[in-house]
């Protein structure tokens, strides 16, 4: 049963001048929050096989925060159309993992809640509602699945938890 573990970046710094969004840094309670993320990922088993993730700083931060508590050898490949593409760019990226056992994306909101919300057909009430709630940083979304993330369609996933980390 493949699982997607979907991630919003942590908290980021506003960006300084002269600097563009794309380079906008974690705050240290963001990079707390991405390590805390990590450790809870790992202490549940849910180290992902693969991971895409958005090449803005922010986003890769992110993944190194939640990285340390896996250690190394996972694949991770990075998206540009997970910084700048809707919610069909995260479709087209995921759906291109195949039979991936597992995925973690890395990205940013609207997207991450746009997608969380499309394939999250049924699941945990609680978790359901947090969702449609809205995606605050540094929250994850494990989405559960009967095909493989190539045949992937709206409405398909089982949201198994909805769970948000704070530094």
């Amino acid at each position: 049963m493949p699982r997607l573990f979907l991630l919003r970046h942590a908290k980021a710094a506003w960006a300084a001048p002269g600097m563009g969004d794309f380079e906008r840094p974690l705050t240290p309670e963001g990079m707390r929050a991405a390590r805390a993320a990590g450790i809870a990922m790992a202490a549940a088993g849910d180290v992902p096989a693969q991971v895409l993730c958005s090449p803005a700083l922010r986003t890769r931060q992110t993944w190194e925060g939640v990285a340390h508590a896996f250690g190394a050898g996972i694949a991770v490949s990075f998206v540009p159309e997970l910084y700048d593409g809707g919610a069909k760019a995260y479709l087209d990226a995921l759906r291109g993992t195949g039979t991936a056992a597992s995925v973690l994306v890395v990205g940013h909101n609207p997207m991450t809640e746009d997608i969380g919300e499309a394939l999250a057909g049924d699941g945990d009430e609680d978790a359901l509602k947090a969702l449609k709630a809205g995606f605050p940083v540094c929250g994850l979304a494990v989405i559960s699945f009967e095909r493989p993330f190539s045949g992937m369609k709206r409405g398909t996933g089982r949201l198994e938890r909805f769970d948000v980390y704070e530094g």
